[in-house]
């Protein structure tokens, strides 16, 4: 016989925190957040001082899954053109799938438009790591400018999740093609 843990209340506002803010954006009210965890608003704001902080230790809490869906293993053999294009090939798969909404992490920044919002500050952190991810490949990767071939790749990354978020595109055969262009361009090997 098999015993289920039921979530605590904690989890259980992270995890609709997450799901809700993804789907419907964070405009997402506290009431629909509490319903959705089954969770009162009292319970609510004594774990988390406010809906701000919420939604910002939601993003906080996927973060390790996000880079884990993304990012190849470190050390895994692959050349440092190959992990970047890794990287694509998985926003490429994970594009197709019916409830891909794009990059939640530049969603929020969109949304929120206030970098001092502490969800923002979340999501700016996890983006410049995934830009330091490509800085760091592209100097390993003998790339001309580091620098300049990582910010046109966070690039092709957020306009492509973006476009193919609201369904505007299909990404398949064309970020990965955008991509070997980008490191053919900057030398990279």
């Amino acid at each position: 016989m098999t015993t289920e843990v039921k979530a605590s209340p904690r989890e259980r506002l992270l995890e609709a925190a997450a799901t809700l803010t993804y789907r419907d954006g964070v405009g997402i009210g506290v009431e629909a957040l509490c319903k959705a965890a089954g969770v009162s608003k009292r319970s609510m704001y004594q774990l988390f001082e406010s809906k701000d902080e919420l939604l910002a230790a939601s993003l906080e809490e996927r973060a390790a899954a996000f880079v884990a869906s993304l990012l190849p293993p470190a050390d895994d053999g692959r050349s440092p053109r190959e992990r970047i294009l890794y990287v694509f090939g998985r926003v490429e798969s994970q594009a197709g799938a019916p409830e891909f909404r794009g990059c939640r992490y530049l969603a929020v920044q969109i949304e929120l438009k206030d970098q001092n919002h502490p969800a923002s500050r979340v999501a700016h952190r996890i983006k410049a790591n995934l830009t330091e991810f490509f800085r760091s490949e592209a100097e390993q990767g003998g790339a001309s400018d580091p620098d300049l071939l990582a910010r046109q790749l966070i690039l092709v990354f957020d306009g492509g999740s973006a476009r193919a978020g609201i369904q505007a595109d299909n990404l398949t055969g064309l970020i990965a093609p955008t991509v070997a262009t980008l490191l053919d361009a900057a030398d990279m090997r």
